[in-house]
């Protein structure tokens, strides 16, 4: 017969509480689970891993989308990611996606730094993505830094995605300097070398994320690019350019910076410059090419920042996009007057005060910039920007370099889209980088700061970020409700903020543009004004140049 002992048994309320709390164990690690799959996305070839950096925004960060561009790739066309080796080195396992990579080699910023931080193993994009979500609007965006220098990282959009979780949005890395954009006429010939290879890469990356953004929650139909500066040229060259698929469905210019862009045959002194540098400088071009693709990253960082610098007395001393006869045919500004160019929404605009004084007056900061100009664009120069029109003569030398570089971006662009009846929206944008050397100015990349939680770009990819004041950080959230409104419904107003005005449309019978600026946390500042007729028509005069200053 049994001998029970129920003194060594618990009390029936200690079984319930041990019970329940079996029960609230078995829960979490059932939610931990859910929400650690959650975390995981997969592309069918692969699966990684983001990092929950807001609890309804994952971020997969460093996702290749092409081959790494290395060794004999060096200075050629990116190669599509082949998802069977990524399959292979993954072996089932999930990849971790939960920290920015490394970013492409840099250039100088032009401030007396010196460049080569990095990798050329770089070809990767980072993914914002809400936890849940799927067939969402994707926004694609394209770092500024004049094709020389720039990091994603720098540009986060966690936040961008926390405040509007029905969006996702990509940046992309694109080589850089010399290893994105070297040039030569040979480069026709593709045993050579590929013209360029730093816009390729972001044409693949646009590839991959029309065939793999439905992982990630996207919808691959409904793609907005977007970028500034460089990227803002970037995105205005995306609209130009002969590309064999279409890849977006929208667009965004921010201060396109209108660098020239130059023949092949007009970078062979800026090459051979480069390869005597690098320790290159041997008598044939394939045994040049063979050693450039041999060179360590450091002598070629070297060599393209003392291109850069006045070692070189080239004209054309910078490693930017060229019309290389395939891609890009005439110089934009051309395409656009001639009609050739995407049907689709646009945003574009500028800062206030953008400008680069480089010499004592406008004859010389302007030939630095644009070597085609002669003494008879010059003397028109003066007489289309009289001083009668200005304050002062700094202000009238910061308007001519300003707006033929960056500015008449905002101009040439909406005119050449609201001509053909496309949707188009101009903005002014007029408030300064509070922590910029002179806080007075609304200067080139200003709005990056209250877009990017307060970015400042430095040496060599990296970047500090600033506090924001509550008034900041509202306006902050006005514009990004714009971009994304944009992206979402092809109209900066279906979901703006409630306090914003209406961005009314511009058209080349009312030039209308709105005025982004700061106010209070419960009022915005910004308002619609019609464009100044003394600036459209200098910027016409600006677009007449075209063909001299190659843009």
């Amino acid at each position: 017969m049994p001998i029970y002992y129920p003194q060594l048994l618990p009390p029936a309320s200690t079984v319930w509480k041990l019970a329940l709390l079996v029960a609230s164990l078995s829960w979490l690690a059932q939610f931990l689970a859910s929400a650690n799959d959650r975390l995981v996305v997969d592309t069918g070839y692969a699966k990684y891993r983001g990092n929950l950096s807001y609890p309804d925004t994952v971020a997969y960060l460093g996702i290749p989308y092409a081959e790494p561009p290395l060794g004999e790739r060096r200075f050629r066309a990116p190669i599509p990611l082949d998802t069977a080796r990524v399959a292979k080195k993954a072996n089932g396992a999930v990849v971790d996606a939960t920290s920015y990579p490394d970013f492409c080699v840099q250039g100088s910023t032009g401030a007396g730094d010196a460049g080569g931080a990095g990798t050329e193993d770089c070809l990767k994009v980072n993914i914002y993505s809400p936890i849940n979500g799927s067939n969402l609007p994707v926004l694609v965006y394209i770092h500024g830094g004049g094709y020389v220098y720039g990091n994603p990282t720098n540009f986060p959009f966690d936040h961008w995605v926390h405040q509007s979780p029905n969006v996702v949005i990509v940046s992309i890395y694109y080589r850089l300097s010399s290893f994105g954009f070297l040039a030569i006429p040979e480069f026709a010939d593709t045993t050579n070398g590929d013209f360029n290879v730093g816009f390729l890469d972001q044409i693949q990356a646009l590839k991959w994320i029309k065939r793999h953004i439905r992982a990630f929650g996207g919808d691959p139909s409904r793609v907005t690019i977007n970028g500034e500066s460089a990227g803002g040229s970037s995105v205005e060259l995306h609209l130009v350019a002969h590309e064999d698929e279409s890849l977006f469905s929208g667009a965004i210019v921010q201060s396109a910076y209108r660098a020239p862009l130059p023949f092949p045959e007009q970078q062979r002194s800026l090459f051979e410059f480069y390869a005597q540098r690098a320790g290159c400088g041997f008598d044939s071009l394939s045994s040049k090419l063979q050693c450039l693709r041999d060179a360590n990253v450091s002598a070629l960082a070297r060599a393209q920042d003392a291109a850069a610098s006045s070692e070189f007395a080239g004209p054309y001393n910078a490693f930017h996009p060229v019309v290389d006869g395939q891609i890009f045919t005439e110089f934009p500004t051309i395409s656009l007057a001639l009609g050739h160019f995407a049907r689709i929404p646009l945003m574009v605009g500028a800062t206030s005060n953008e400008s680069y004084v480089l010499g004592y007056d406008i004859p010389s900061s302007l030939k630095p910039l644009f070597p085609g100009l002669d003494e008879q664009d010059m003397h028109d120069y003066l007489l289309a920007y009289p001083s009668s029109y200005f304050d002062s003569e700094e202000q009238r030398l910061a308007t001519a370099t300003g707006e033929s570089l960056d500015r008449c971006c905002r101009q040439i662009l909406a005119s050449a889209y609201s001509s053909k009846g496309i949707n188009t929206w101009a903005y002014r944008y007029n408030q300064p980088n509070p922590t910029s050397d002179n806080p007075t100015i609304v200067a080139h990349a200003a709005e990056n700061w209250m877009m990017f939680r307060g970015s400042n770009t430095g040496y060599n990819g990296s970047a500090t970020f600033s506090s924001m004041t509550p008034e900041e950080t509202a306006f902050s959230q006005e514009l990004i409700a714009y971009w994304l409104s944009f992206v979402r419904a092809e109209d900066p107003n279906t979901f703006k903020l409630k306090r914003s005005p209406v961005w009314d449309r511009f058209s080349l019978g009312e030039k209308k543009q709105i005025v982004l600026q700061q106010n209070t946390t419960t009022m915005s500042g910004s308002f619609i004004e019609l464009a100044d007729e003394k600036e459209v028509a200098r910027c016409q005069f600006v677009a007449s140049k075209a063909e001299k200053e190659q843009n």
